[in-house]
């Protein structure tokens, strides 16, 4: 990134690119874990203080589904950015969107090769930011494929990203280190339920299956129905 905090086209283009992926419910943290952007240069160009290098802006405008150039159009030329999905720029900018989405994918697929056995004492904390990122590796190829109109490498990519998510879980539920999200998870999908099946399995809103999941706290109840559950379907 190249400091140009006098330039009010990099102030324009940061604020209308903030406000668009808001819009989307992209969050900062989301581009980070993907190694598009770390999130100190991304608040910095949103606050107009830097602006981003040409291969990171065409990342930027791709994950937002802006046309290539917007960024620079919106620096230099004060025009509004139009819809990806409007005349001439679909295909290529969906094309663009694919090819970020498969750079942040192969990177976060081979952190799941690289990680070391269920007994290190690193796998617990490793293994946990790597289902991070593949929980936001999903919602991301998610938009990929319908920004995409549901192209077959999308589709396939998006299979991939869920398999590799299913068969970490099922390995971190295994380990001697395994947490009650980990484990829940690994026999709900070994017993086909949905998140709203094993809530209502549960007495509990499908929320507090999510957030266990993802590894959020829950009350003490909560914890005790669902080891009972846990129990039951492994029987």
């Amino acid at each position: 990134m190249h400091d140009d905090a006098e330039d009010v086209g990099v102030a324009r283009a940061g604020a209308a690119f903030a406000a668009r992926r808001e819009e989307l419910g992209i969050s900062q943290r989301e581009l980070a874990r993907l190694k598009i952007i770390g999130a100190p240069r991304l608040i910095n160009f949103e606050k107009g203080r830097a602006w981003p290098r040409e291969k990171t802006r065409a990342k930027l405008e791709a994950v937002v589904k802006w046309p290539p150039g917007t960024l620079a159009k919106l620096r230099n030329e004060r025009e509004a950015p139009r819809s990806a999905a409007n005349g001439q720029f679909r295909d290529e900018t969906a094309s663009l969107l694919s090819g970020a989405v498969k750079v942040a994918a192969d990177q976060v697929l081979a952190s799941v090769e690289q990680l070391p056995a269920t007994d290190d004492p690193a796998f617990p904390q490793r293994a946990r930011v790597v289902l991070a990122d593949l929980r936001t590796l999903e919602g991301i190829t998610a938009r990929a494929v319908r920004g995409s109109q549901g192209s077959a490498e999308m589709i396939k990519l998006l299979r991939e990203v869920r398999h590799r998510y299913d068969g970490l879980m099922a390995r971190a539920a295994a380990a001697p280190s395994a947490t009650l999200g980990q484990r829940l998870y690994t026999v709900r999908n070994a017993a086909a339920l949905s998140v709203a099946e094993a809530a209502g399995a549960l007495d509990v809103a499908s929320e507090v299956v999510v957030a266990v999941e993802t590894e959020q706290p829950v009350s003490e109840e909560d914890r005790r129905r669902i080891e009972k559950l846990i129990e039951e379907l492994s029987g």
